[in-house]
């Protein structure tokens, strides 16, 4: 099974304080997500973080990844340092990855793209890094924990959400916690970005 997230922000005290996440402290919040992570993601799974993944050191970051389960790969964020992208347990990263399943074409990046390859034989923009803030675009979907109840998703459960949720001014289905002023550090973003390749 293929699985994508992002923005999971473990360890960075600024996530509670400006997305209002639903959690008494920091050290709440990251053993709720590992365990909704883990309770998702079978070790043999393969999953596509779309950025912003972690605060702290490399030795910090690779204990994390090593309590996660799947294949784990990394679209780097504006917010993954040298620390979050050199550490240990990634299977892979880069900026932007074209990923093809069941025959369609995914956009990866962590950015929300205003156009993207293939977008006219309807390939899909996955992407991060606007914490569920952005009204839907055609094909494109918000891949955050904050759009999916904290926990990472599969490609089938994403385009499903939209089906169900036709007129939602949120950009997926999942529950979304009450939207806060913009923080530039973690998500200044009110229309759709591209990824330039650069942090």
């Amino acid at each position: 099974m293929i699985y994508f997230t992002a923005d999971t922000h473990f360890s960075d005290p600024r996530i509670l304080r400006i997305d209002r996440r639903p959690f008494g402290s920091l050290a709440e919040h990251d053993r709720a997500l590992i365990s909704l992570w883990n309770e998702t993601v079978s070790p043999n799974d393969q999953i596509w973080h779309l950025g912003d993944f972690a605060k702290g050191s490399a030795e910090f970051v690779a204990s994390l990844l090593s309590s996660l389960h799947g294949e784990k790969h990394l679209i780097i964020g504006n917010n993954d340092g040298a620390a979050t992208i050199e550490a240990a347990g990634w299977a892979s990263t880069q900026h932007y990855k074209e990923l093809t399943i069941d025959g369609r074409l995914l956009i990866l990046c962590h950015y929300p793209f205003r156009t993207w390859n293939q977008i006219g034989k309807k390939s899909i923009n996955l992407h991060g890094h606007s914490h569920g803030r952005l009204s839907p675009v055609t094909r494109q979907y918000d891949a955050g924990v904050d759009s999916w109840d904290f926990r990472p998703v599969t490609l089938s459960a994403i385009i499903a959400s939209r089906r169900r949720h036709p007129s939602t001014s949120s950009s997926q289905g999942g529950a979304r916690s009450e939207a806060t002023r913009a923080d530039p550090g973690i998500h200044s973003v009110t229309s759709a970005e591209e990824c330039s390749g650069s942090e």
